[in-house]
């Protein structure tokens, strides 16, 4: 692992810690994570892989996780274009002007986000199992959730499996460091799928990591309140998008059905679409990691 050096920025009120690795002299990977997830949730192994092909990379802290701020989102909500700008606040932070953009399921929003407001800001795109951002997921989640069969028109909801997950783990407490870990890594093994060996060790020290980091876990649900909450800008199209683009999905993806990913690959000109098989929602299955690296070093290439 390359000695990483830790610098905090601001956002407006915020403050966003972030970790930069690699020369400052070279060509800047952003990488951005998903829902409720700290920037530590990019594997070292992923992380090394670019470092090692001459890149600088730097993951950050969301809002609401890790060492960064946290927000009452009851008196001052957020969406996914206030997350956006934290992440042009980070570049602003490191002095980087413009870098290639690799953002994991919400983070692949934020990265579409940036890419049709912020164009001069990302070199190019990286989307990794996640959908077009102004797919509004709410009704297919609720006719999963009824029972009801899903709408062939629309995208396709999560499995039963993981909606099973879901509704199981409302019920389990998560008060203490141990109930957090046992729920989490629960979660994390669903969403690696059935396919691909899980990592539980690697797991493990993440969902570790991630409660010992933040002084409210709770915080982070506030991810899935601005994910959903669907704002006039998350409508523009795609096609403006003029970053060569990759996305990333996983044919066993239980939250993000394949479907997702190649929806989003056909709004976007000239993007290329690479499906992984067996994949889930994830990156915890060994080797994964530098695999899903090497493809995005290729494509930044």
């Amino acid at each position: 692992m390359t000695a990483p050096t830790e610098l905090i920025v601001e956002s407006g009120e915020l403050r966003l810690w972030t970790e930069r690795l690699g020369s400052p002299g070279d060509p800047a990977v952003l990488m951005v994570m998903g829902t409720s997830a700290p920037g530590l949730g990019w594997p070292d192994e992923l992380v090394d892989a670019f470092v090692a092909g001459g890149l600088q990379v730097i993951r950050y802290d969301h809002r609401d996780t890790g060492r960064s701020s946290c927000v009452d989102f009851a008196t001052h909500p957020y969406a996914l274009a206030d997350l956006a700008l934290d992440a042009t606040a980070v570049l602003d932070g490191h002095r980087v002007a413009a870098a290639h953009v690799v953002g994991a399921s919400l983070g692949g929003a934020i990265g579409q986000w940036l890419a049709v407001h912020r164009p001069e800001r990302v070199l190019t795109l990286t989307a990794i199992m996640t959908g077009p951002m102004g797919h509004s997921a709410g009704p297919a989640w609720a006719r999963a959730m009824a029972g009801q069969a899903a709408d062939p028109s629309d995208l396709p909801p999560p499995t039963p499996r993981f909606l099973a997950h879901l509704a199981h783990r409302a019920t389990l407490p998560q008060g203490t460091r141990d109930e957090y870990v046992t729920a989490n890594l629960e979660t994390w093994r669903v969403l690696n799928g059935d396919v691909l060996p899980f990592d539980e060790p690697a797991a493990h020290r993440f969902v570790q990591a991630s409660f010992d980091r933040t002084g409210d876990h709770t915080a982070a649900l506030n991810h899935d309140l601005a994910g959903r909450h669907m704002t006039e800008d998350r409508l523009a199209p795609l096609a403006s998008i003029k970053a060569p683009t990759l996305v990333i999905h996983g044919t066993e993806d239980p939250l993000r059905p394949l479907p997702h990913g190649r929806a989003l690959a056909e709004e976007i000109p000239h993007s290329r679409f690479q499906p992984m098989a067996g994949m889930g929602h994830s990156l915890f299955s060994p080797g994964l990691p530098r695999q899903v690296g090497e493809i995005i070093r290729e494509h930044i290439a």
